[in-house]
């Protein structure tokens, strides 16, 4: 592997991914802090942590190698300029004055690094630290409710958002809520600092940008080519800052980017929840009336560099043909979640039924509690292993949401 990073394609043969195993962070949501924390419900640990060891045993058994962004984590945080400068950021980021800064980080000095990178996920419970002025512990108004001083990051499994991999680079994002932020933190030090990456790769984007801007929106379709969604999470503004930044660089060869809006609320937050590439030609698409309007349109826009404007951009209003276009095909395949049916593509709409992992053209991972899709992916010829998915599912994101591909294999377009 020459490249440290080399992510052309959402379909070519999945070498080496990203993961995060759920900690204890999933279980230190409450009722009072789900909204926050962009659940809807609190997943069972014990659970959730089985069904993602079968996803992380699934790729294994297909040849792809797992890396534990955790692990990355504590790698580089045995460097003690590493951590202590990390630390600093965080708690800086967390909002918290000098005087109080001080007291917590003077509570995680004293952890191994393991422990604290567990706390980092699981959050800091505030009865743990002594805090030197009584005014900082106890604060006034609703935080003083809020048993943690630092929140837990129960997200941290979805890690296709924080940052996107694509060709031998990748952007570490802005994320659109602050109970996500210290995820793209943690990839912008493993990315400086891990060995396996500092110096490696490129920054397409940094999480510095004041535009919101989300790995789940961010698909890859060939070497040449991105889709990327308008959406609750990605920003039209980012979306142009990207393509500018790729048409500029000598290091890329991406020269076209696919605009797509999609409805901006929580049930489809991130493209790839409503739209995922599964094959050369197939794909996996939540149709009328999630999608597009009355007449099956949406609004699509086709980003080009530009010798004179820097970009240009030509409006379209039909997936189908859009798709056909920028990848050069006759024809292609587009698999309705749930076949349609207006009960079943609601449901499984909901649970991640459009939100597949291709690990090679034509083969994916996928939740088996949507067997509707399931069936009409194997009836079209994809080859479907299914996961476990009643716990990990109820953060609302599936087998793309949860995996961050860092190498594949490239394949001919």
């Amino acid at each position: 592997m020459l490249n440290a990073i080399n992510v052309n394609s959402e379909i070519g043969p999945l070498k080496t991914v990203l993961l995060h195993r759920p900690g204890k962070e999933i279980e230190n949501i409450t009722p009072e802090t789900m909204e926050r924390m962009l659940f809807d419900d609190v997943p069972d640990q014990k659970l959730a942590d089985k069904e993602h060891d079968v996803f992380a045993q699934t790729l294994k058994d297909n040849g792809v190698e797992v890396v534990y962004v955790e692990d990355l984590l504590e790698d580089i945080l045995q460097n003690s300029k590493i951590r202590d400068q990390f630390l600093t950021t965080y708690l800086a980021e967390h909002f918290y004055t000098d005087d109080a800064a001080e007291d917590i980080k003077n509570y995680l000095d004293t952890l191994s690094v393991h422990d604290l990178v567990q706390t980092i996920y699981a959050g800091l419970r505030r009865e743990k630290v002594n805090f030197k002025h009584p005014s900082l512990h106890d604060i006034a108004g609703s935080d003083a409710n809020d048993p943690f001083i630092l929140d837990p990051l129960p997200n941290a499994y979805f890690t296709r958002d924080p940052q996107a991999m694509m060709g031998s680079g990748l952007t570490i994002n802005h994320m659109t809520f602050e109970a996500r932020r210290p995820e793209s933190l943690i990839t912008e030090y493993i990315m400086k600092y891990h060995p396996r990456f500092s110096g490696k790769v490129d920054i397409w984007l940094d999480r510095s940008v004041d535009s919101r801007l989300e790995g789940g929106d961010e698909q890859v379709l060939n070497a040449h080519t991105l889709a990327i969604g308008v959406s609750q999470r990605t920003s039209s503004r980012s979306i142009q800052r990207l393509a500018h930044k790729l048409f500029e660089s000598s290091d890329s060869i991406f020269d076209t980017v696919v605009a797509i809006e999609i409805p901006h609320n929580h049930a489809m937050m991130h493209l790839d929840t409503v739209f995922t590439m599964i094959n050369k030609d197939q794909f996996t698409v939540f149709p009328f009336p999630g999608i597009m309007d009355d007449e099956g349109k949406m609004n699509i826009n086709i980003l080009h560099p530009d010798k004179n404007k820097g970009i240009k951009m030509e409006h379209r209003t039909n997936l189908k043909e859009t798709l056909k276009e920028v990848l050069k095909l006759d024809d292609l395949d587009l698999i309705e979640t749930g076949g349609g049916d207006p009960v079943a593509a609601r449901r499984e709409q909901w649970n991640d039924g459009s939100n597949t992992l291709a690990i090679a053209p034509g083969e994916v991972i996928t939740y088996n509690r949507n067997y509707v899709t399931v069936d009409l992916m194997r009836k079209h010829g994809i080859i479907v292993h299914e996961i476990p998915s009643s716990e990990l599912a109820r953060g609302r994101g599936g087998a793309r949401c949860m995996s961050q591909p860092i190498y594949r294999e490239d394949i001919n377009n």
